[in-house]
């Protein structure tokens, strides 16, 4: 019997408002999309936190034994730099300050975006479409919303009426505005534009003689509005009705708005079933801009080279530091956080590692089932990281218990402990055991060596030496721990 169908699984719905029991469209299959980057630079470490969210998301959907279509797109036509529908886009802009050909920056910085991923252990989306290898379904999908007399072509540019699109739906389902108050609050147009409504958007936009990157249309040579790219690629490999759509907070209005407004004026119903949103990552309490200067980039904290963290940090630590706030939730990166969180990750290690060595008893001094619930329970509640670390470090208290014979579990208990300990570890979280190198083998052994020295002094009566070599290594973060096998260390 498939997990699924043992586990009760709820997600809070962005467009409800509320945690929703999850129910697929149909059953045993799930289609998730994810708004991907727009690669006209290396990916920001906010974006990184919001694809970990959905790859924690895909990872336990995929544990549960559902099969599991995601798609996360590239965005490589480009998009206007503020977000609405006059300037300069994002690709075009940085082809022309780094004298490269549009494709070239798409090329340098998709690799950049995969590169960074591959190095925090994400896994690959089942699809990854490009903007730029729809722009036929884009066009067709602009021709039926003129069809249905809600798209109006103006000057050779298209524009989505969203006044006549509210006259039977509702724009700002989503992010819950009121489409009066949107009109009242937007200065007149003042006749400098096509559109005949401040809130309209662009569909098509005609190319300006310098503009780089444009395509041949019924209505000129120019190139896509944004939001169009996404319910273009959504629907053609998910249909027109799937059961998850993803991103950021900050995509919710006007990106995810349009892209409702778009299905629906197309096909007369709601394209998705879920709404979901990661929220943001602060930097040292504020904002993360490079225009502030408050900004680290994901690659500048596995090698160190940057101004705001003490020392390099790994893939799989920053991992875990990130997995320890809901991704709903507003998380702050700093120093003193990533240090806290590197402790609490080798601690976790150290304990899968000893797993290892752990023998079945008789009996069962553990209800392991009831643990192994509850690490459910956490995850089925809206995908709740911090809980479920929660109950994994409870998972370490238990092996610390049975490292020293306090507790004690029988073969069928014991497999179960471990193949849920390394199935939550390993595959949903998606951490990854720290690789030793030949420096810690060296360590290692000299650590050992100074055991025995001290082991040595002790038996020799020679306290003040054995206490010596014991405050030595405290003091180089090096914890000695005393048994009834002989003496283990561990690096704080």
């Amino acid at each position: 019997m498939p997990l699924y169908k043992t586990q009760s699984l709820k997600i809070y719905n962005s467009l409800s408002g509320e945690k929703e029991t999850f129910t697929p469209i149909n059953e045993g299959n799930v289609g998730m999309y994810v708004c991907g980057p727009t690669v006209y630079s290396n990916v920001h470490l906010g974006n990184v936190r919001t694809f970990m969210s959905f790859d924690v998301i895909f990872r336990y959907l995929l544990h549960l034994d559902y099969k599991v279509r995601y798609v996360r797109n590239i965005t490589d036509v480009g998009h206007i730099v503020d977000d609405v529908d006059e300037g300069e886009d994002k690709i075009a802009k940085k082809a022309r300050l780094e004298q490269l050909e549009p494709m070239e920056v798409v090329q340098r910085y998709t690799v950049d975006f995969h590169n960074i991923l591959s190095a925090f252990n994400f896994l690959p989306p089942s699809i990854e479409p490009t903007a730029t290898g729809h722009i036929i379904e884009q066009i067709e999908i602009i021709k039926t919303i003129i069809d249905k007399g809600i798209g109006y072509v103006a000057n050779g540019s298209v524009y989505f009426d969203v006044v006549k699109f509210n006259e039977t739906n509702n724009y700002g389902i989503l992010s819950g505005r009121n489409i009066e108050d949107m009109l009242a609050n937007t200065r007149d147009l003042d006749g400098q534009s096509d559109k005949r409504n401040p809130q309209d958007f662009a569909l098509w936009k005609k190319a300006e003689p310098q503009h780089i990157m444009r395509w041949p249309s019924p209505w000129s040579d120019g190139f896509p509005g944004w939001h169009l790219e996404c319910t273009a690629m959504s629907t053609k490999y998910l249909g027109n009705h799937f059961d998850i759509h993803g991103g950021g907070m900050d995509l919710k209005f006007p990106h995810h708005e349009c892209e409702i407004a778009q299905n629906e004026a197309c096909t007369g119903h709601t394209p998705v079933n879920y709404w979901m949103h990661a929220n943001m990552l602060t930097l040292n309490g504020k904002k993360m801009a490079k225009s502030t200067g408050n900004n680290i980039l994901p690659g500048e904290i596995l090698t160190g080279d940057n101004q705001f963290l003490s020392k390099a940090f790994s893939a799989s630590v920053t991992r875990f530091f990130m997995m320890q706030a809901h991704y709903r939730s507003i998380l702050d990166f700093s120093d003193e956080a990533i240090i806290a969180a590197e402790k609490g990750y080798k601690r976790l290690m150290e304990a899968m590692e000893s797993l290892k060595g752990i023998s079945a008893g008789v009996d069962s001094s553990i209800d392991v089932a009831a643990w192994k619930q509850l690490c459910y329970d956490a995850m089925n509640d809206d995908f709740n990281t911090p809980i479920l670390i929660a109950q994994l470090f409870e998972g370490v208290r238990f092996i610390n218990l049975l490292k020293d014979g306090k507790e004690t579990l029988n073969t069928v208990d014991l497999k179960l402990f471990t193949t849920t300990m390394q199935a939550f570890v390993f595959d949903v979280l998606g951490l990854e055991e720290e690789k030793n190198n030949g420096n810690t083998d060296k360590l290692e052994g000299v650590v050992n060596m100074l055991i025995g020295m001290r082991k040595q002094a002790r038996d020799n009566k020679d306290f003040a030496m054995s206490d010596l070599i014991r405050d030595q290594l405290i003091a180089l973060g090096i914890q000695l721990k005393d048994g009834k096998e002989g003496t283990t260390f561990s690096i704080q």
